[in-house]
This record gives structure tokens, sequence and C-alpha cells, in this order.
């Protein structure tokens, strides 16, 4: 088996690695970059098969519904097999809709947890995981007699840690390489750490509702379904209605959990942005807006009525909307995203809406990504030959991090290398 990771040796982004064995290959994930340059077009790793046919190429294996681990899928040619869990299909569908671009490959097969998958002269495990996007998988891939487990994106402080503490239960053995991210891993060794565990960021948001006397505007992701469950409790506990998008309930109805809060839950109202509203009127998909009629509610009539008991999930595009609707004194936003993203030249509009409309912000937020500790765990665990990091800046700080747990090994990106 050989193996080349073609772009995530040394950033967080773009991930896509390449297996070969018995004259084949395959590729766990095909990702967007997270950063280009100015005027920079995403363009597709150097693999053949991805943009002309050869028959070596098997297909594209999915760890999660994350841009950087499938969005370079659109380029590729739709007759390549794309392999991932059932549910992280369903969402990436629905988002599709309501954005321009486009999700409609070729589906070979679905992962399910430990549920062995043949794929030519791989043998794909799948392990779910406990991250950030729903349905997201840690994979072992095994050919001949060689073995390699991609963690894909983990963590273990959301609401499904006990997936990781599973792993570290009941992990796979003689494992040869670990392909590990180290999202975490600073380059300058003053590592980020996990922060607050989901658990917390519930516990503070209920603290944070309660004390608002306005209305409050969550800043985050509409896929990050653990949030989106810990937004809701906290709506309860503080006797406030969770106002959100028709994205956002497309998603979290597509996830197929009942118990995830959705159209149809008390304390649950929807409304309709206007892009997606011509969205709507454009496909002539009028049942998406007629399935949330009865819970629905509009910017001008109602938002100012219901606003201080309120708590709505915004996203930078909706800040016009809001401003017109005249809903936003003693307002709060609470940043629950990676801090990052409001760092200049990033969040631009957003630091602007603040400011123009006098609002209080907070930052709470839980990172998707496996602290230190979580690692070095991991690899205690699975004890595998050699450690390769990638999906991270600081992949010099594996030797130090991992010193007499495991060898550690540094590849670039496009260079090829033996299991």
């Amino acid at each position: 088996m050989r193996i080349c990771i073609h772009r995530g040796t040394q950033e967080i982004g773009g991930s896509c690695v390449e297996v070969s064995a018995a004259g084949k290959r395959i590729l766990l994930d095909l990702g967007m970059p997270l950063e280009l340059k100015d005027n920079e077009v995403p363009s597709l790793p150097r693999v053949a098969g991805l943009a002309e046919p050869d028959d070596e190429l098997l297909g594209v294996v999915l760890s999660h519904p994350h841009q950087d681990h499938w969005g370079l899928i659109p380029l590729m040619r739709n007759e390549i097999p794309v392999f991932l869990g059932r549910a992280a299909e369903r969402i990436l569908r629905e988002a599709a809709f309501f954005r321009a671009g486009d999700f409609n490959p070729r589906v070979g097969g679905y992962l399910q947890d430990r549920k062995p998958l043949q794929v030519g002269p791989f043998r794909i495990t799948p392990f779910l995981n406990d991250h950030s996007a729903f349905d997201s998988y840690s994979l072992l891939v095994e050919a001949g007699d060689k073995s390699v487990f991609y963690t894909g994106d983990f963590r273990a402080h959301g609401r499904k840690k006990s997936l990781y503490d599973r792993l570290i239960q009941n992990s796979p053995e003689s494992v040869d390489v670990l392909l590990t991210e180290g999202t975490s891993v600073s380059p300058d060794g003053q590592h980020q750490g996990q922060g607050p565990s989901e658990v917390q960021v519930e516990r503070d948001l209920i603290r944070l509702f309660r004390e608002a006397s306005g209305p409050v505007l969550v800043a985050m992701s509409a896929q990050n379904i653990d949030r989106v469950v810990s937004v809701y409790r906290a709506c309860l506990q503080s006797s406030r209605t969770l106002v959100v998008d028709l994205y956002a309930a497309a998603i979290a109805k597509a996830t197929g959990r009942s118990t995830i809060p959705q159209p149809g839950f008390p304390n649950y109202k929807v409304w309709v942005p206007h892009p997606q509203r011509v969205r709507v009127k454009n496909k002539a998909e009028f049942q998406r807006v007629e399935e949330i009629r009865p819970i629905r509610v509009y910017p001008k009539r109602d938002f100012a009525r219901i606003a201080n008991n309120s708590v709505f999930l915004f996203r930078e595009s909706m800040a016009r909307e809001f401003e017109k609707s005249g809903c936003l004194e003693n307002g709060l936003l609470v940043w629950s995203l990676w801090a990052g993203y409001l760092v200049p030249p990033h969040g631009e509009g957003t630091r602007s809406f603040v400011a123009r409309n006098g609002l209080k912000q907070v930052y709470c937020h839980s990172s998707g990504h496996a602290g230190i500790e979580d690692i070095q765990r991991l690899v205690h665990a699975l004890q595998p030959g050699k450690v390769v990091p990638m999906h991270t800046f600081g992949a010099a700080q594996f030797q130090q991090i991992l010193s007499g747990i495991a060898p550690v090994q540094q590849h670039a990106d496009g260079q090829w290398w033996n299991v």
C-alpha cells in the first residue's frame, strides 16, 4: 500500500489523501482549501482519473460533510463513485438547493458505523466519530497485509463523546499508519486546546439567554447540529423561542433524526430570508414553504413583536433584513463560530452590523477538533507503527507531542510513500 497526501500536510483544509494498492486507487476526501489566494480558482489535485477516465481510480470516500473535505467533488467527473454516510448525503443535497453550487455525485455505497465496505482491493471500515459535522467518520483502510487509520476530523468533548470513548476502549489492532488531524496543534507550540465542552456551551448559553433583556442573535453554522441542540435546549431553559431560517430547518430535517430540533418542535419558528424566497420561486419548490406555514414568522410583521422572547440563528447575509425589521434594540449577538472568522480581514460585515446597531457581542463556542491530550490518548489506544500528521499548521510539533508514545513521520504534499 502506498499513500500520497495531496493537500493538508502543512495546512488546515483542502484535505485529500490518495491510497494505492494492487494497481487500484481511492481518495479519502476531496476538500476545498479554506484559504485561496486572490483571484485563485479552485482546482482538482493532480490525481489521475479525476478529470479524465482511468479505471484505476475506484472512488472517493468522504469522511464528513464539511466543505474542506468534500468541496471539490463538483469539479470531478460525475462517473466517479462517492462513498459517504446516508445522512451526510441528505444534508449535502439539501444544502445544495440553497446555494449556487451543486452536489449530485454518483453514490457508490454508504458508510455505516463499523460495517466494512469492500471497494476493489480496499476494505474500508467506518468508525462514527464525535465532530461538529453530523454523520462524521474515521476510516480504517486495509489492503493486503497493510492498514491505515484516517481520523478525518474528530473530538472528544461534543455531544457524541461516547463514540470517542468507545474507539479508545475498542480500537482496531495492528494499525500500520495513523493519519491524524492536528487542527489544535500550533506551529509555535502555543497550542489552542479544545476549550469548553458542548455541555458547557449549553450552560453558558442558558445564562446568556436569561440575562439578555432584548433579542439574542446566535452566529453559527446550521450544519453544526450539536450546537443547534445546545441553542434549542438553552431556549427551553430560558423561556425563549428558537427562530431559524428555512435552510437551517431543512438541514435539521435532513439528519433523519426525530430527536433533532426541527419544525414541529415546541418553541420553534421558521422564517424565509429574501434570497431563499427567490430560490423557492425559481425552483418551483413551493412545498418547502407550505410545510412550515403553521410556524412561519415574517421579519417586518413579527420580528419586533417576538424579539425579546426569541433567539435567532444569524448569518451575515441576514443583516439587512434584521435591520429593516426594527427588532434589534438591546440586542445581543453571540459569536458561536471559530474566533478567527472575526479577525480582519474576515468578519468585516458582522463587525459593522454589530457597531451600527449598538449590539453587545459575546463569544461562546466549542471547537470541533481534538485537543492535544485526546490526540495522545488515541495514539496510545491504536499503537500505530507510525503517525503521520495532517490537517494542521503544526506538523513539526508532533515529534514532541508524541515523544515516547509513537514514532512520527512527516511527508510533504504530493509525496508518495510506502505504508
